[in-house]
């Protein structure tokens, strides 16, 4: 196999390098090649003049690419020659940096694309395109200011829950501490109960002891000689217990959790 780059030529015996002419360009003209073949793709769907033939956007050619003298704020205006694909007639288009497009020249005729045309089916002028382009600015505004509305929006919902859920986190500890008073009342109450009746038996051993002797019998009360005389016969009263100490228990009101989370009780209805 041979080598691609070549690094020594031949030369034949009888060469002579005195005998090659140099040809000069005519002044102004570029050094490379005012055409050149390329590979290009179709870059708009066509149709031919000649025969009729449709040829679509992105169909590959073998084609010939020719710098023109037209330019465009200094941007040079390329034409390429292409062949129908049926008749093998010739077609020509040129680049055109003004429209950022291409302009078919001859051979054929652009198809109609409504992406790119008015309302008319007719070129659209420079009013038309900034009148166009203020009016896709302001849909683009307009569409900005309905994603930060819903963008909003979601941020309201989102805080909307979180207040839930902190009030209902609230409430959750509301009666939680509910059942801790309720239970450390109940537990205050039986302390009291337990209290009343240690004082109450309490109460009752003094009196049991006031009314014994040191022997354990219980005092009578002695008779004078009136009531002797009034009432011999009859037996000795025994004295009244002292009145005994009650103590009447209170209902605490339960409180009402639900005016703490704002809600309303419905009234009763007759």
């Amino acid at each position: 196999m041979s080598e691609r780059k070549v690094l020594t030529k031949y030369y034949p015996p009888d060469f002579d390098p005195s005998k090659i002419t140099r040809t000069r360009r005519p002044p102004g003209e570029s050094a490379g090649a005012k055409v050149q073949t390329v590979r290009l793709m179709a870059p708009f769907s066509m149709k031919c003049l000649a025969c009729g033939e449709y040829i679509y956007k992105g169909r590959k050619f073998n084609a010939r690419k020719e710098v023109t003298e037209q330019r465009y704020y200094a941007i040079p205006i390329f034409r390429f020659y292409i062949r129908c694909t049926r008749c093998s007639g010739e077609i020509t288009f040129k680049t055109d940096p003004k429209n950022m497009d291409y302009e078919c020249e001859r051979g054929a005729k652009r198809n109609f694309e409504i992406w790119r045309q008015g309302d008319g089916g007719e070129k659209e002028t420079d009013e038309e395109r900034l009148d166009r382009l203020e009016r896709e600015q302001e849909e683009k505004t307009a569409m900005e200011e309905l994603e930060a509305k819903v963008v909003d929006a979601k941020q309201e919902i989102a805080v909307a829950d979180a207040l839930d859920e902190i009030r209902i986190r609230n409430a959750r500890n509301e009666r939680a501490r509910g059942k801790e008073v309720d239970a450390a009342g109940g537990l205050e109450e039986r302390l009291m109960e337990e209290e009343r009746r240690r004082v109450e038996a309490e109460d009752a051993e003094r009196a049991r002891r006031a009314f014994m002797t040191e022997e354990g019998e219980k005092v009578r009360r002695i008779i004078g000689e009136e009531e002797e005389k009034e009432g011999k016969g009859e037996e000795k009263r025994e004295m009244a217990p002292p009145p005994v100490t009650m103590f009447q228990r209170t209902v605490k009101k339960k409180k009402d959790f639900g005016a703490a989370l704002g809600i309303k009780k419905k009234a009763a209805l007759v």
